[in-house]
């Protein structure tokens, strides 16, 4: 969601800030806007839709000044509309801001009796006019911010420039990231480090609560009491680079095609294929001794963990749970004393997932967090991390971390399994030259792409399909169905094949796909047996399998793909991609914005 920049340096401001939002852009956003510091004044310009509609304007009017905050915004309070665009402020301040004011409404009924004149339907205004407020009241900036962010509540990152103070920015943290970057005679702010990655490597990360006194020079970090505290300056490993299509049509496309290469990578760090044996990172905790393990994420990333509660309790026999992180500590579940609070997320900035992690450590879970971000809040937070290593993901529907979250599930089901004693050397073996074939037999997953796009033909004249599977490839229809509604707009449902007659059966006519992920294995005949039922009343059945599952299923479908082969415990990864790769295809036939499908952000930073 929402992306924050913010520049003190030698250098026109603008350029840079623009650079920065770019590779903020991920996130999605439906407007954008940059100010600068120009001969001590504030100066603005913010447009509505995508980034070149404020490209164009800098061009055309660029503002000066060497100082500056940006802002890429995902609507909230108020609609996308140039007025309602970040940066908001006085003549004064300017203010940018990630996440939700919670208090804005009672704060704006104050400020508007003390006289001050609101321009927006923002919460993030009532920041402005709280600390212009503070000004006009003859505190100093510093002053002036600190008192506002004592009387804020929910969750924000914020970065505050103010007029006739061009060596000054302030930026503050509570519950979304905000990042201080140190390069030479200059400094910088952003929502991750990836937007500051061309600017400088030395970053330091703001914990929650806390605020930045920046200068060209450096920074002060101040915790929530006003108190002056030491955060660390670490070199990120992420490259200033900026992350290109590679000569495909969508960033959604070229990272499909990127599946084979980080499944390698993943299983590269995770397995030594001499042994076949998975070899994790050490742990701060004994695997052993863990009673039960309770799984939370959101979207794809909880389907992930759906189909690892299935691989941890059919392995390693091992009681798990998989929740929704939105859900999770609101139900209140009963804790096991020295139980695994197992997250999943690409980010690692989710506000529900990160949410659940405090939830869960504060009943006395080891936290173990599986991420694409190792510099993330979420990371930090955690005891322990096991990396997917998938590389930048631009396109905000999950796909390569996807596949690359279930890769090392599958491995952390594995070592479960083998250190609690219910999985022996040879069986062990065995799904790990599985697991191992599984980059090459993606690759093949890939080859069939032709095949695919003439299915996606099909769907993509339909109002609504419907996705099965069972066991493992059940949270794959899930995961079928979301891309679907994500990226072509098509009504798609995601269904346990055996739940099908409990309902989901009445919609099933000539006119509506039915799409199964059903490779040969020990739920084939029960799955098969859910699919005649769905033909014999007019179903238009599109099936995901295998050449041993074609050969059984004989005429029952007329349109199918035949994927690779593969041990039925890796199947559902080959299964995922099939179903990513069909709704891009669908999307691209019906002409969506498939990298910023509307109304969709990449990182969900606010709950």
């Amino acid at each position: 969601m929402c992306g924050i920049v913010g520049v003190i340096g030698t250098e026109p401001a603008a350029p840079l800030l623009l650079d920065a939002l770019e590779r903020l852009a991920y996130r999605g956003y439906d407007s954008a806007g940059v100010a600068t510091l120009a001969n001590g004044h504030i100066e603005r310009r913010r447009a509505a839709g995508k980034l070149r509609n404020l490209a164009a304007l800098l061009a055309q009017d660029p503002p000066s000044g060497s100082t500056g905050i940006g802002h890429t915004r995902w609507a909230t309070h108020g609609a996308p509309t140039e007025g309602n665009a970040h940066p908001h402020g006085t003549a004064r301040v300017s203010v940018v801001h990630n996440g939700i004011i919670e208090n804005h409404a009672r704060l704006r009924a104050e400020l508007e009796a003390a006289g001050q004149e609101f321009q927006t339907e923002t919460d993030t205004e009532t920041v402005a006019q709280l600390v212009d407020l503070n000004l006009a009241r003859g505190m100093d900036p510093v002053r002036a911010a600190g008192a506002a962010l004592g009387r804020l509540e929910g969750a924000y990152a914020l970065a505050m420039i103010f007029a006739g103070h061009s060596e000054l920015m302030i930026g503050a943290q509570h519950g979304a990231p905000l990042a201080v970057g140190f390069g030479t005679n200059a400094m910088y702010l952003g929502s991750d480090s990836l937007a500051l990655a061309p600017l400088t490597r030395r970053v330091s990360f703001l914990k929650d609560g806390d605020w930045t006194v920046v200068s060209r020079d450096g920074a002060r970090f101040l915790g929530a009491d006003g108190k002056e505290v030491t955060r660390e300056i670490r070199e990120t490993t992420l490259s200033g680079a900026l992350v290109g299509k590679g000569g495909y049509r969508h960033f959604m496309e070229k990272e499909l095609h990127e599946h084979p290469a980080v499944l390698g990578e993943v299983l590269r760090r995770m397995v030594d294929p001499l042994a076949r044996r998975v070899t994790l990172p050490a742990l701060p905790f004994d695997l052993r001794r863990v009673p039960r393990v309770s799984i939370s994420a959101c979207g794809s990333a909880y389907y992930a963990g759906l189909v690892g509660r299935c691989w941890l309790e059919s392995l390693a026999r091992l009681p798990t749970e998989a929740d929704v992180a939105s859900e999770l500590r609101y139900r209140a579940p009963p804790l096991s004393k020295g139980g695994l609070a197992l997250f999943v997320s690409q980010s690692g900035e989710t506000a529900d997932t990160l949410a659940a992690l405090r939830f869960l450590r504060g009943g006395g879970q080891h936290v173990l967090s599986i991420l694409n971000v190792p510099e993330s809040t979420m990371a930090r937070e955690s005891d322990a991390v096991l990396e997917t290593v998938a590389g930048p993901e631009i396109g905000v529907a999950s796909t390569k971390a996807f596949t690359a979250q279930l890769a090392v599930l599958a491995c952390l089901a594995i070592a479960m399994a083998r250190v609690r004693g219910v999985l022996d050397a040879e069986a062990e073996a065995a799904l790990t030259a599985a697991l191992l074939e599984v980059p090459s037999r993606a690759a093949g997953v890939l080859e069939e792409e032709g095949a695919i796009h003439r299915l996606a033909e099909r769907v993509a004249e339909a109002r609504d399909v419907l996705y099965l599977g069972r066991g493992t490839c059940y949270p794959i229809a899930l995961e079928g169905a979301l891309k679907l509604k994500e990226i072509s707009y098509i009504h798609a449902e995601g269904y346990a094949a055996g739940e099908m007659k409990h309902g989901p059966i009445a919609l099933i006519d000539q006119s509506v796909p039915v799409i199964a992920a059903i490779p040969s294995g020990p739920l084939f005949e029960k799955t098969a047996s859910n699919l005649q039922e769905a033909a014999a009343r007019g179903g238009r059945l599109i099936l995901f399998t295998d050449a041993e599952g074609a050969g059984r299923l004989g005429r029952l479908a007329s349109q199918r793909v035949v994927l690779p082969t593969v041990d039925p415990f890796v199947a559902p990864i080959l299964a995922a991609i099939a179903v990513q790769l069909l709704a891009y295809h669908v999307a691209v036939l019906k002409g969506t914005d498939v990298d910023q499908p509307r109304n969709l952000a990449k990182s969900v930073t606010v709950e």
